[in-house]
């Protein structure tokens, strides 16, 4: 019944009234109560079999009536008693509790009067002084220590916890702990593995001296005895593991210390070795009983997880658990990884910075083929991914964009699975988390890969919560989506196949999607996009949509700002007044009446400058900043991309001109040296050379040309323009303010207007502005001049 498959417990509780015409004494005594003890976690099937055969054993009279009512109402009573003691008057315990409790605690009377005696014992030792209980309970308590069944033994010795906090750390030192380290001993399995969980609970109690000296060597005798010869302390010890090498941590030795982490390992895998292959002769011995155990043991791992990454210290993680912690993840029971899956967020949050560490586990968690592993999961989901893209100080960009790829793959396909199950509930839960991603990835790939998935929900589910997750999940990703194009396309294909559906039920969603809008968005946002095809559905033909639409009338009027939305104003007016003169549906008629004298009692919002701001209008206004933000961030991204290409343009051409002036001035320097030295148009092609190569070199020069080497009027006329073109790029891609200083010089500006007919700056502005920049040039000409020349 307690420890061996549902079948089993299902059969057992079927036999009952087999049991009962056999041996109902030791039935009454030994196997009802084990049977009670289950029932109330055990299946539907169990429960119906125990109903049945409860009902068997009354109607057969298998024991008197009176024995049968005696055992279902005492344990009433009992419960109801322990509840009301910490309620009485001390004095009131003390008479009509207490002292009758003395004699019914005695060796002579029944085994189920000492029980009683000893669940009664632990809750009064909360309500008397210390030397009271010295005095009159704990004699009683070491006689119930002692007693010679192993039941009344374990009883007590599950008491002495409350007992203990009772008496104070000195009476607990003196009494209790001997008491427990004699219990330790004791040949019942059942009395062992109640003293060891005491002694767990009670550790804060016991000074370094006691640890070290009494509870550290019961520990190790523990620990070395459960692979060997008590096997029925390893899942406690499993379970208790986590506090007890947290309680300890300050008196082990590094020697113990590894010890210890070495069991925990150990237990870890415990059971997995057989079926990889190895000790086959022991696999087909191994009960069912034994493969539950150890499957228990896991998953006890699994929840001291976290405790154990205290113990070895956050740094020390991936040298000494990350191995451990794969294999928890990869455990072929499910119970253990479902385990894993809810303490998923707490070993996270421990390794802070080092949460990349445990990356891919989490996919392989959200990959999971259980939906009860996924359900664990998605709980903290939020925070978990928060963690993973922010993870402490020390977690750069790179690992964050690095964690992205295989995320989103995991988590579509976390949500396809959901969908395809029938269980809504986990496809729901995970639609609500899902709307923390605008948080965690681009805007882009939750537009691409999340948003239009959300809207198919919406559709397609027949699931009314789910499709409500998804809508406001929907307009969670609308309200951050970065790119104007995009909302419109999705404001789009909401009103048209949402608002404007041809199915009833698409429009209903509609409205409750406008509901969302209205609570995340500004009022300004739902009147520009929604207000008008909210109204529309007045004339819908079906009357649960009219009916729907008259219910939320009053949330749309409380989106008007007067004098700004008067218009809409007007118009609700005459869509409320259409259906009060032509509805015929009576339901909907009454609703309409109802929601007129609701918005007449309604104030409307006003403008900002009229000065009258309510708590909601700040929130608002909020809301209206941050989605103008949002169109801001968009234009300055359209402009840094339009100024790029631009850029790029420039460059592209600045690299084209370069080449050709390179070319050009190797022409240039042949045909000056094929000339004859003595004729003048030789002479005059090497003087217009030299002068185009002086105004290059000037045009590329980040000084100021000195009006000694001005005269750039003799210059024939194209290679005044190469000049303007060559200025013109460099100082285009260098800055601007080196190219209005170099066209201040007195003579380049009557070059441009000789040539040109109009100057392309105007003389006296230039002269005025850079005024005082050609004194500073003027006080180092010989410098300038000796520069140039060379």
């Amino acid at each position: 019944v307690s420890s061996g498959q549902d079948v089993q417990g299902t059969s057992v509780v079927a036999n009952l009234p087999v049991l009962m015409r056999q041996n109902p004494a030791e039935t009454l005594r030994r196997v009802l109560p084990k049977i009670r003890e289950v029932l109330h976690v055990a299946g539907v099937e169990m429960q119906l079999t125990a109903a049945v055969s409860f009902l068997t054993v009354l109607q057969e009279e298998s024991v008197s009536i009176h024995t049968y009512s005696h055992s279902c109402v005492s344990n009433a009573w009992l419960e109801t008693l322990l509840a009301v003691i910490e309620a009485l008057p001390k004095e009131t315990v003390r008479h009509e509790i207490l002292n009758p409790l003395v004699s019914k605690a005695q060796l002579s009377q029944t085994l189920q009067s000492r029980l009683v005696s000893c669940k009664i014992m632990g809750k009064l030792a909360n309500k008397f002084e210390a030397h009271i209980i010295k005095r009159e309970i704990l004699p009683l308590v070491k006689s119930l220590c002692q007693d010679v069944e192993y039941e009344v033994r374990t009883c007590m010795c599950r008491q002495l916890e409350h007992i203990a906090q009772g008496i104070g750390t000195e009476l607990t030192k003196t009494v209790v702990l001997p008491e427990l380290v004699e219990l330790a001993r004791d040949e019942g399995s059942s009395v062992r593995l109640a003293a060891f969980e005491t002694l767990v609970n009670l550790l804060d109690m016991f000074d370094a001296d006691d640890r070290s000296q009494t509870v550290l060597p019961l520990v190790k005798s523990f620990c070395e005895k459960s692979f060997k010869a008590d096997e029925s302390i390893l899942v406690s010890l499993s379970f208790h593991l986590g506090k007890l090498c947290n309680g300890l941590y300050g008196i082990f030795t590094p020697e113990q210390h590894l010890r210890f982490l070495e069991f925990y390992k150990k237990l870890s895998t415990l059971g997995l070795q057989q079926e990889n292959g190895h000790n086959d002769n022991q696999l087909q011995l191994q009960s069912l009983e034994q493969e539950k155990k150890y499957i228990s043991v896991r998953k006890n791992c699994a929840y001291n997880f976290p405790a154990m990454i205290v113990f070895v210290d956050p740094k020390n993680f991936h040298l000494e658990l990350y191995s451990i912690f794969f294999c928890l993840c990869h455990d072929p029971e499910v119970p253990v990884r479902y385990t894993m899956a809810i303490s998923f967020y707490e070993v996270a949050k421990l390794l802070n910075s080092g949460v990349y560490t445990i990356h891919k586990e989490l996919v392989t968690l959200l990959q999971d083929e259980s939906l009860e592993v996924l359900d664990a999961l998605v709980g903290h989901l939020p925070e978990i991914l928060e963690l993973m893209t922010n993870g402490g100080e020390n977690s750069g960009s790179e690992s964050q964009l690095l964690s992205i790829p295989d995320l989103i793959p995991a988590l579509t396909t976390a949500e396809q699975r959901a969908a395809t199950s029938l269980k809504w509930r986990t496809h729901e839960k995970l639609l609500q988390k899902y709307a923390c991603l605008p948080h965690i990835i681009s805007s882009d790939q939750i537009y691409y890969r999340f948003l239009h998935r959300m809207l198919t929900i919406i559709l397609t589910n027949n699931v009314l919560p789910v499709q409500k997750a998804a809508a406001r999940t929907l307009c969670v990703y609308l309200r951050y989506n970065r790119k104007q194009e995009q909302r419109h396309e999705v404001i789009q294909k909401l009103i048209e196949q949402l608002g404007q559906g041809k199915s009833y039920w698409n429009r209903l969603r509609f409205l409750d999607t406008c509901e969302f809008i209205m609570e995340l968005f500004s009022k300004s946002f739902f009147c520009k996009y929604f207000f008008l095809p909210v109204l529309e559905l007045t004339h819908d033909p079906v009357a649960n949509v009219r009916m729907k639409l008259c219910y939320l009338l009053p949330k749309v009027k409380s989106t008007l700002k007067i004098p700004t939305d008067k218009h809409l104003l007007q118009q609700l007016e005459l869509c409320i007044r259409k259906l009060l003169c032509q509805e015929k549906d009576k339901d909907v008629l009454t609703i309409v009446k109802r929601t007129v004298l609701e918005l007449d009692r309604m104030e409307i919002s006003v403008d900002a400058f009229q000065k009258r701001f309510y708590e909601n209008d700040l929130l608002d206004q909020e809301k209206e900043r941050q989605e103008h933000l949002l169109l801001e961030m968009e234009q300055l991204e359209k402009e840094k991309q339009q100024n790029e290409g631009r850029t790029a343009n420039i460059n592209d051409k600045m690299f084209e001109k370069k080449r050709r002036d390179s070319k050009t001035s190797s022409v240039l320097a042949k045909s000056v040296t094929l000339s004859v030295p003595g004729s003048s148009s030789g002479t005059s092609a090497g003087k217009e050379d030299k002068k185009s190569k002086l105004v290059r070199s000037q045009s590329f020069s980040t000084q100021a040309l000195h009006p000694k080497y001005s005269n750039i009027d003799k210059c024939p006329k194209k290679t005044s323009s190469f000049c303007l073109l060559s200025v013109y790029f460099y100082f285009r891609q260098n800055s601007l303010s080196k190219l209005q200083f170099f066209i201040s010089d007195d003579s380049f500006r009557t070059h441009s207007a000789g040539n040109s007919g109009n100057a392309a700056f105007p003389s006296s502005s230039s002269r005025n502005l850079f005024n005082s920049a050609d004194q500073k040039n003027n006080g180092n000409k010989e410098s300038q001049s000796r520069k140039m020349s060379m």
